[in-house]
């Protein structure tokens, strides 16, 4: 370091302020932002693939309560649903 507090390196005999890699150009603020981000990509994703998977499940209910009970489809649907655990609509 130099009398004024900046770090400096000799090149040639002479001494040249130190440059900062580009890897450090990177600050804080923007890998939390990244971060951040990420985990918003990450739960969306997750919460897209359950509503897919819960739509395909209802579908594939109703379809077998077609088959067997055409007349009460809504009522087969709600009692298979909710022996299954789920919540009634």
């Amino acid at each position: 370091m130099d009398a004024s507090g900046g770090a400096q390196e000799r090149e040639g005999g002479q001494l040249q302020p130190c440059r900062a890699t580009a890897a450090h150009g990177v600050s804080w603020a923007m890998l939390l932002a990244g971060a951040l981000l990420l985990g918003l990509i990450g739960t969306w994703l997750v919460w897209f693939s359950f509503m897919v998977q819960h739509k395909h499940n209802e579908d594939d209910i109703r379809a077998a309560c077609q088959r067997v009970m055409p007349e009460t489809v809504e009522r087969c649907v709600d009692t298979v649903i909710i022996q299954r655990g789920g919540v009634r609509r």
